[in-house]
This record gives C-alpha cells, structure tokens and sequence, in this order.
C-alpha cells in the first residue's frame, strides 16, 4: 500500500497561476524494495499531478532518506515532468495518504535497451521446461529487457514495469509460443 513519506513545505506556482504542494510518496514492491514518486496537489479543484517512478531504494528508510535530499531545483523540474502527463484523480488539498497507488505508468522506455542475457527462441528449441527454468534465474531487470529487445510484448499496451516476475516470464513464453507457431 502507498504512503506519503514526506512533506515538502515549498510551493510551486506555474505560469498559469496555480500553486503545487508536493509530497513524496512510496510503496514496498513485491521484491521488497521500495519505489518512490512525487504528487503535486494544486491549490484548487483540478488533478493532482504525479511523477513516474522517480527511484527505487531497498527500504523504507533509504526512501525516507532519498526524500530528504530532494531539492526546490529537482522538485521543479519534477512538477514540469508531471504537468506533460494526463492527471486522473482530483485534489482534496494536502494529503495524509498519497493519491495514487503507484507512480505514473512509463510512457517511455526507462532502461536502455541492451543486449538480452538470453535468447528465448534458441533456449525453447531444446524445450519450453528448460526456457521456463532459466526466465526464472533471471533478474525482472533482464526479463524486460528480453521481452523489448524481441519485441513480445507493446510498451504502449502493457507497462512492463508494473509487471511482476512470474507475469513478465508468462509473457514471454506466450510470445515465443505465438512466433513459432507462425
């Protein structure tokens, strides 16, 4: 479950006229590390604004601490980041639990696309068993990378970020199913 985990006292004014109180926020991934993004709550009655995920840390703690070296500079260009995206949820002035659950859905890819550790076309043709085994020794990291650098699933349809192991290693092997059949 998401949490405010800090409170900044500075306001932000655009140059439309509206001001922005800003909280960082957070939750526990099921990895057990935490993620961190920003909300913008406006002085009056339009959306509250939030960030994509802004960092991952590996506690509570680290985020707390993260929160704390966030700086006016930084926040800025945070509310410029949230304005270019389409807010949801209204304001209700300063909040006690954050307005969303999760950071902002990437738009973009966040990790460069890299070589794939593996090749899942070349491992499934010595058996799906052993394709399955060997997307489970892989970091989530290198599962998403796999699924971009093959093209299994579309970004602008799925968010792979939001998606856990076993969710991104089924993917996977419904791509390659889905290619070889073809």
């Amino acid at each position: 479950m998401a949490q405010v985990v800090s409170a900044f006292s500075d306001v932000f004014r655009t140059t439309a006229g509206t001001s922005y109180t800003v909280t960082a926020c957070g939750r526990e991934r099921t990895d057990g590390t935490w993620e961190g993004w920003l909300e913008f709550a406006p002085d009056d009655t339009s959306p509250v604004l939030r960030t994509k995920r802004e960092t991952t840390q590996p506690n509570l703690a680290d985020l707390q601490y993260w929160a704390t070296g966030l700086t006016p500079v930084y926040l800025e260009g945070a509310l410029a980041r949230a304005l270019e995206a389409a807010p949801r949820t209204r304001s209700t002035g300063v909040p006690e639990t954050p307005a969303y659950d999760s950071p902002a859905p990437s738009a973009t890819i966040e990790e460069p696309i890299e070589h794939p550790i593996l090749d899942p076309f070349s491992v499934s043709a010595k058996g799906e068993d052993l394709l399955r085994q060997q997307l489970y020794a892989l970091s989530e990291r290198h599962l998403r990378v796999i699924l971009r650098a093959y093209h299994l699933a579309d970004p602008a349809e799925i968010d792979l970020e939001a998606l856990r192991e076993a969710e991104l290693v089924a993917l996977i092997l419904s791509g390659v199913r889905a290619r070889l059949r073809t």
